[in-house]
């Protein structure tokens, strides 16, 4: 197959990582591999799964009471985000040493637009593709879905294919092969109530859609679909965006802990090192706000959750946590055990827009920003929350009140001073992430 030149009028690929979440966990300890590995222990249900486990009938958000009924075999973890988050970094260095043109659509996804490189690199776009796999598959020790296709629907058609670590190529000759046997509601996009309203009009699959005048499609369907249509046929709508996002209109941060506690400063701890996160991503973008809300979460999935309007734009979080903290201790429960608790800056804007008064409220104001401007930059030198305030002190030196019934891993326990507990981890083949 690869010794035929097929057309390709733009090669666009999509990689997809194979049960990721469950995937770091393997290659992290490769004793796992070939058995159910299932994360989501915090939660109390299933968020993520391997393989294996899939195979036993295990699925998201099933209790964990149900999979160990199901599959008594189990292992069980907590979910980790700081080393998916290093290995999902790792994934795009990678591909992006074939091409700049690399679009992080996920944590475990991303489009890149390899268009020319068969030319530059003395390859086909297949071998190419087979390459980034390789890279991928033999340096994170997880697997990869790709898919090489000339439009991103395509690409993402190609991808999901032959999963797990499947290799599939849709070139222009070859699409309507593909899309007669791709059922509608497996349409990238198309949801439940689209496929359905398809589904009545005689399109059962992507081949159908397609062969669907435009007229039509124009008449009945709203402008996504229009695009998907378009992009289906072989016509490029959706470039690869390699922009990495610059505002926002809010920002959340949330975490859920293990064990869940009602350890009163412990949960509040946990609430102002999210309000910490969420400061350090406003400052990053130069955004501010005025409005914020926080929530608690109980271990029975109940939510206590409050909305404050400030009296001034800010992104220094003592700003926030000085009046977050009586309405923490008006909701809290003395008798409810806590699993989560989340905050959510609103009403975000550029910039300060405090005005000068009386009290000299614009030179504090400048104070506190140059100091967070110092923590910053020490942040980025030497990793986040090298410096941090003392109301989140137990939250990020994992100083949690202990249950009885909860053990946790090695890998919490073992820190060096200085580290949160994933700076020092071993993951394989990483290198430096720049």
């Amino acid at each position: 197959m690869w010794g035929k030149l097929y057309s390709y009028p733009k090669a666009i690929l999509h990689i997809d990582a194979d049960s990721f979440f469950a995937a770091c966990e393997v290659a992290l300890n490769p004793k796992l591999r070939g058995k159910p590995v299932v994360t989501g222990q915090e939660r109390g249900i299933a968020s993520a799964m391997s393989y294996e486990a899939k195979a036993r009938g295990v699925t998201r958000g099933m209790t964990l009471s149900e999979v160990r009924r199901i599959c008594p075999d189990v292992v069980i973890l907590p979910s980790d985000y700081e080393t998916y988050s290093l290995f999902s970094e790792r994934i795009f260095n990678i591909v992006r040493r074939y091409t700049p043109d690399v679009e992080e659509y996920s944590i475990d996804e991303c489009f890149a637009d390899i268009t020319g490189l068969r030319r530059t690199l003395s390859m086909s776009y297949e071998k190419i593709a087979a390459k980034v796999k390789h890279d991928l598959d033999s340096e994170l020790g997880i697997t990869f879905s790709v898919g090489l296709a000339t439009t991103k629907v395509l690409a993402k058609v190609a991808s999901n294919w032959n999963k797990p670590s499947g290799l599939t190529f849709i070139p222009s000759a070859d699409k309507d092969i593909y899309l007669k046997k791709l059922s509608v509601n497996k349409i990238w996009g198309i949801g439940t109530q689209t496929s359905e309203f398809l589904k009545r009009h005689k399109i059962k699959t992507a081949y159908d859609f397609i062969s669907k005048d435009e007229e039509w499609v124009t008449r009945n369907l709203s402008k996504p679909y229009q695009e998907t249509w378009h992009e289906l046929r072989g016509t490029s709508v959706y470039s690869v965006t390699t922009k990495k996002k610059e505002s926002y209109k809010s920002i959340s941060k949330t975490k859920t802990f293990t064990p869940p506690s009602h350890d009163r400063n412990f949960i509040f701890a946990q609430l102002s090192k999210n309000i910490e996160n969420a400061c350090i991503k406003a400052r990053r973008y130069n955004m501010t706000s005025d409005k914020i809300r926080f929530f608690l979460k109980t271990q029975d999935f109940k939510y206590k959750a409050v909305e404050i309007v400030l009296s001034k734009s800010v992104s220094v979080p003592q700003e926030i946590i000085n009046v977050v903290r009586p309405q923490f201790d008006r909701i809290f429960g003395t008798r409810d055990l806590y699993r989560a608790t989340g905050v959510t800056l609103m009403n975000l804007k550029e910039g300060t827009t405090i005005q000068n008064d009386l009290f000299g409220e614009v030179t504090k104001v400048k104070k506190i920003n140059d100091i967070y401007k110092v923590v910053d930059r020490l942040d980025k030198k030497y990793g986040k929350h090298t410096i941090f305030l003392g109301s989140s002190f137990r939250a990020l030196k994992g100083i949690a009140p202990t249950l009885s019934r909860w053990k946790p891993t090695r890998r919490k326990l073992n820190l060096f001073p200085g580290e949160t507990f994933r700076r020092h981890i071993g993951i394989p083949h990483l290198g430096e992430v720049v």
